[in-house]
This record gives C-alpha cells, sequence and structure tokens, in this order.
C-alpha cells in the first residue's frame, strides 16, 4: 500500500558514449527520461531520419508477417496468447542485429511477392471478365469487331430481354421509306435473363436507317471489341489465365517457403521497435560538442544499480536528487502479491499522485469480498480459481498484466468458494438435485449453509450487505482523514472527517432500535438508555460541527451556515450510497436462483441413462453460461462500487504512470543481466 519514491537522476557522459548508455538505460528499464529545461545553449541531434527508417522496417517487417500468416498460418494452441513472449539476452541482440538487413531483404520479397500475386490475380479477374462478356457470343463465327463487306454492314450486340426475331424485323421496317423494303438478315446468338444477342445483316445503304432502328429498341455494342472470334478470345484468355495462375503459384511457393524465417523477423521487428524507441530518446539530449546531458526519474531503490551499471563502465557524473515539493512526478505502485492483482482496476480508474494514499492493499480486501459475495456458488469458485490457477502454473511467461489479472480471478475464486459454502450452494442445489434424482434420496439438504440460505432470509442478507456498506464507506473515509492528519491539518480532520463519524454514527444508532429497522430485521434492538443518549449527542454534535465549520474558509457568516446546510443535506448521497450494495444481495440471488432453475430443467427427464446424458447437457451448457453471465456482473458491479461509492468519499487520481525507457517489445524480452 504505498506509491514508490522517485528520485531525480542526471547524467552527464562523453558524447562518445551516449548510445551506448542509452542501450545500457533501455536494457535497465528503470528511467523515465525527460528533456531538460534548460536556457544553456546545447545542441539537439536531429534522429527523425532514422526513426522513420526504423519504423519503416517495422512496418515492412509487420506486412509481411501479417502475409505469411495468410499464406502459411502457423499451427497455434487456443491458449498460445499465453505462452507471453519469448525471453533473450543482449547477446542475442547483437545477432539479429548481424541479420537485420537479410530480415529486411525477406521482407521486402515478401511483400514484393504479394504484391506479384495481387495484380495478376486482378488480371485474371479481368480476363475472367472478358470471357463472361464473350461467352453470349461464342455462336458468332466471326470477329466482334466486324462490320460488313463493301456491299453489306453488320451489326453485333444486344436488344432488351424478351425481343422476339418478328418484333425486331417489325421495328426496322418501321423505320423504312414509304413503299420501300429493307432487306435485313438477323440471327438470335443466345439469351439470357439480361438480354438478347443477335447478329444483323443489312446492305450498306440501308446501314443508317437499320442503326436508328435498333438504337431506338435498345440496342448496345459489346463491351469487349476483339480482332479474333469470340470463341477464339475466350480461349486465349483461358491460356492466359493458366500463365498467370503457373506465375501465382511459384510466388505462394516462394511465400511458404520463407514462413522459415517467420522468427528471425519476429526478432528483427522488435529490434528496430528498440533502436526507434533508443532514437526518440537520443533525439531529446541536450549536448555539446563532447558531452551530453540525460535526466530522469527513477525509483529510489533502483538508483544504486544505475550508479553502478552506467558510473562504473562509464567516464560520467551521475546527480541524483529528491523531487521539489511541488514537483508530481510519475507514479508506480509497490504493493503485496494479493494486493497487487487488483492494480489494473485502479489504473483503470486513475493512479494517485504523489503525496497521496495508495488504496491499492484496502480496496484489494473489500474487492475480493464483493466479489465472492456476488457470485457465491462454491463450484463456480471451484471452477474459477482451478482454472486461473492451472492457467498460471502452465503459462509461465505470459504477459505481466495477463498474470495480475489471472491470479485477481484466482483469488476471487476462493472467495466465491468461500461465500458458496455460507450460503449453501455448490453448483446451485446440485448435490440435493442429483441425490434426488438418481439416488431416490429423499431427506435433509446435503449441504448445509454454514451461515445461512440467503433464498430463505434474503432480508437478514440485506442488513449484512448494508452493514458491509457502511464498513467500506467509512473506510473511505477514514483514509480520507489520514490524508488530513498526514498534512497536519487537524482541524479541517475534526471538520470534515470526525464530524460526519459522529453525525453518521448517532443516526445509525438511533436507527437500529427504532420499528422501521425492527420490521425489515424481523427481530427488534435495544440498546441501554446511555447509549441511546450518546448517539443523540454524538449526532447532534456532528451535525452541528458540519453546519457551522464545513464553510469556515468564508468570512460571511450567513455564507457559512449556508453552505454548512448544504453539505449536511450529504446524507442523502450516503444513504444512496448505502442502498447501493443491495446490489450484493441482488447478483448473489441472482446466480443461486438461476442454478436452481438450471438443475431442474437437468432433472426433468427423470433418472436412468437418458436421463443421466440429458441432465449432464443441460447442466454443463447451463452452469457454464450462468458462471460466464454472472461473473462478468460481479465483476462490473464491483468495480462500480469502488469507484463510485468508495473512491467517492476520498480518492482523487490524476497521477501519470511511471513509464521508464525500456525495450517494449512485441514478441521478444531482453534479459538483461545487471
Amino acid at each position: 500500500m504505498s506509491i514508490v519514491q522517485m528520485q531525480k537522476v542526471t547524467i552527464s557522459a562523453l558524447r562518445e558514449d551516449r548510445k551506448a548508455i542509452l542501450e545500457k538505460l533501455q536494457a535497465m528499464g528503470v528511467m523515465e527520461v525527460h528533456p531538460i529545461e534548460t536556457d544553456e545553449d546545447f545542441t539537439v541531434m536531429d534522429t527523425t531520419a532514422a526513426r522513420q527508417s526504423f519504423d519503416r522496417n517495422v512496418s515492412l517487417i509487420e506486412n509481411a508477417l501479417d502475409i505469411l500468416e495468410q499464406y502459411a498460418p502457423e499451427k497455434k494452441s487456443m491458449f498460445s496468447s499465453l505462452n507471453g513472449k519469448e525471453a533473450i539476452s543482449g547477446a542475442d541482440v547483437a545477432k539479429i542485429a548481424k541479420k537485420r538487413d537479410l530480415a529486411v531483404d525477406i521482407a521486402a520479397r515478401i511483400v514484393r511477392n504479394e504484391k506479384n500475386i495481387a495484380e495478376r490475380k486482378a488480371k485474371i479477374a479481368r480476363y475472367r471478365s472478358d470471357m463472361e462478356a464473350l461467352e453470349p457470343y461464342k455462336n458468332l463465327g466471326l470477329p466482334l469487331w466486324f462490320q460488313g463487306t463493301d456491299t453489306t454492314r453488320m451489326f453485333v450486340g444486344t436488344m432488351p430481354q424478351g425481343t422476339s426475331m418478328e418484333e425486331l424485323y417489325t421495328l426496322i421496317q418501321q423505320h423504312a421509306d414509304t413503299d420501300e423494303t429493307i432487306d435485313v438478315e438477323a440471327e438470335k446468338l443466345s439469351e439470357d435473363v439480361n438480354a438478347v444477342y443477335l447478329a444483323v445483316l443489312c446492305r450498306k445503304e440501308d446501314a443508317q436507317k437499320v442503326e436508328e432502328a435498333l438504337r431506338s429498341g435498345g440496342f448496345a455494342y459489346p463491351s469487349v471489341r476483339t480482332s479474333r472470334t469470340p470463341q477464339g478470345k475466350i480461349d486465349q484468355r483461358i491460356e492466359k489465365i493458366g500463365k498467370e495462375q503457373e506465375e501465382i503459384d511459384k510466388l505462394t511457393k516462394s511465400i511458404e517457403g520463407d514462413a522459415d524465417h517467420r522468427e528471425l523477423l519476429r526478432q528483427a521487428s522488435d529490434y528496430f521497435r528498440m533502436r526507434s524507441a533508443k532514437y526518440a530518446v537520443l533525439g531529446n539530449l541536450q549536448q555539446t560538442d563532447s558531452v551530453f546531458f540525460l535526466n530522469g526519474y527513477v525509483p529510489k531503490e533502483a538508483v544504486p544499480a544505475v550508479e553502478k551499471t552506467i558510473g562504473e563502465n562509464y567516464r560520467c557524473v551521475i546527480d541524483v536528487s529528491d523531487l521539489a515539493p511541488d514537483e508530481a512526478g510519475p507514479t508506480l505502485l509497490r504493493n503485496n502479491r494479493v494486493s497487487e492483482t487488483v492494480e489494473g482496476v485502479l489504473k483503470s480508474y486513475g493512479l494517485p499522485t504523489r503525496g497521496h494514499v495508495d488504496p491499492t492493499t484496502i480496496m484489494s480486501v473489500f474487492y475480493i469480498i464483493f466479489f465472492g459475495m456476488m457470485l457465491s456458488d462454491a463450484g463456480y469458485g471451484l471452477v474459477m480459481a482451478a482454472g486461473c490457477a492451472i492457467v498460471l502454473l502452465k503459462f509461465k511467461n505470459m504477459d505481466a498484466g495477463m498474470k495480475k489479472t489471472l491470479r485477481m480471478f484466482f483469488w476471487c475464486g476462493l472467495s466465491t468458494m468461500f461465500w458458496g459454502f455460507m450460503y449453501g450452494g455448490f453448483f446451485g442445489d446440485a448435490i440435493d438435485v442429483v441425490a434426488k434424482t438418481f439416488f431416490g434420496y429423499t431427506g435433509d439438504p446435503i449441504l448445509k449453509p454454514l451461515w445461512f440460505a440467503p433464498l430463505e432470509e434474503p432480508m437478514r442478507l440485506l442488513l449484512w450487505c448494508m452493514l458491509f456498506g457502511v464498513i467500506h464507506l467509512f473506510t473511505g473515509l477514514g483514509i480520507k482523514g489520514y490524508e488530513y492528519l498526514k498534512k497536519g491539518d487537524v482541524l479541517g480532520w475534526v471538520c470534515d472527517i470526525l464530524s460526519w463519524y459522529l453525525f453518521l454514527g448517532g443516526l445509525i444508532f438511533m436507527l437500529i432500535p427504532s420499528d422501521i429497522f425492527a420490521s425489515i430485521a424481523g427481530r427488534t434492538f435495544s440498546f441501554p438508555p446511555a447509549v441511546s443518549l450518546i448517539a443523540k449527542i454524538a449526532a447532534i454534535a456532528g451535525a452541528a460541527t458540519i453546519v457551522l465549520m464545513s464553510g469556515r474558509g468564508r468570512k460571511n457568516i450567513g455564507l457559512r451556515i449556508a453552505l454548512g446546510a448544504y453539505d449536511l443535506y450529504g446524507i442523502s448521497s450516503w444513504l444512496s450510497d448505502v442502498l447501493s450494495y443491495s446490489r450484493l444481495l441482488a447478483l448473489g440471488l441472482a446466480t443461486g436462483v438461476i442454478a436452481s432453475v438450471i438443475n431442474m430443467m437437468a432433472s426433468m427427464a427423470g433418472g436412468g441413462v437418458v436421463g443421466a446424458i440429458l441432465f449432464i447437457l443441460v447442466f454443463v451448457l447451463g452452469h457454464t453460461l450462468n458462471i460466464g453471465i454472472n461473473a462478468l456482473g460481479a465483476y462490473v458491479h464491483t468495480n462500480r462500487l469502488q469507484f463510485v461509492e468508495f473512491f467517492g468519499k476520498f480518492y482523487e487520481a490524476g497521477g501519470s504512470e511511471f513509464s521508464p525507457f525500456k525495450t517494449d517489445n512485441k514478441y521478444v524480452e531482453v534479459k538483461e543481466e545487471l
């Protein structure tokens, strides 16, 4: 439950060592580099061209890897993404550097071959389009461009679908002069749902009238014109398609053969990423002709390693200083193995700033408890915890973020098991249903709740949920009070924290003996008169303090009291916050009820072999869906209780995450001995 203390480190070293020092710092991954703000006349190296070159190589190689995945897919298991990155040493990086040009050449060849394949496929598509256009004319023994002889004129094209030869002749004769007949010879070549394909032959002197007649009826020339016969052109296109396909097959085999270089390409891609990151920092260094200056934040416990690794191997000066009081610095969290699993939840809301409390440890306790109460089935918790444990043990090198998430769900699974046994739920009432359906058991429930059954006493659970909510909210208020005391603001602690404890605590102790509470709880509570008197005094004292002191920064008494009264109205938000914890009851009941319904549906076929088979099918499918839906609901609503109710009482996010200069690669992880 702490924010790692940062120190400012400035390194002054010889310019000739700057690349080597940067490579060491990048391998260590403990320094967040920032430009030095100074009025001195330093030069800055322009690394834009180099970075663009590295980024282009990364883009080229990634494109090549995508192409390989398309033409020669890598066989992977469904859990391969959990294997994590391949670990390599600094010596391996040096070997990769020697092969970087080879990797770029291979990637360029893959991309070039894929481009040629795409171009040839485009040609084939065009050839096939030509063939489709020529297919209706294949019975024509003349070239499509043929227009006739010295005395004749030929028209080849299409008429609207359904046009008969009689209609065609009639249309042509309608364009003849009076007492004149146009001699034509028309032949239908083919017909489909789109058009009638035909050839019309006439005398040359009648060509204009025939063409006008045809056009008035919707005549259109072919989209493809060729000096060959249609069938000859189709045969030519088939031959060209065959040649293009042969080339595509050769290029495809070449790409598939390059799949053996996949690992080299991945390593080279990360190598260029490292180079680009290093040159990004290099471009921000202030330097002279002989020295350079590097500035940044380093966790305090890592400073000795930096001084040893850099200071003992290079001629340099390392200046270490604490952060200025008004300097925020980056935020790095440090928690125990259980609490660190929920750091991702906190980061999704926002990181704390320097000088504030890291609530991760306290939040983790409530988070795990509340998740278990919402899912609240021992069988579901067993499946969740066992599944996460198996994956964590099998895939030890998985990504750190994924590992934390799985460990979080492992602990949430154990909490779910605990609350499941407390409520008496193991896949709902599966044990009793199986015993009754297949073994004829009719006795008392086999798995009895260690505490009580929520389905039988929902109001009792509601009271406990609100009690947990009050504890949760009071803890948040207490953290805010701790920050007041940490800053030495005792008056603020009394006016803004203690006053609310007195007011709310007094109201709670006044409510418990009331008839309203008794009707909800189903039983009557009573306190000694002294306790009731103390509760009233505490509530009045707290309310008076809030009204009189909440606006203590104002000189106007009336305004102070008005602001205080408005703050006192905040009791309504406390009431709504406490009622929000009824979701612990609602989701817990939903899980149990749905599980019981699934068991009832599974047992409807009765005993016997057929009943057992149907029971297993419905049981597995139903409970799989139930655990998935309700686990998601538990995750969402547990987050909400932290973000809205708990954090709303004290938390102020705004910290920037510590982002060290390191080898943040996609495929490999460099392990450097420090």
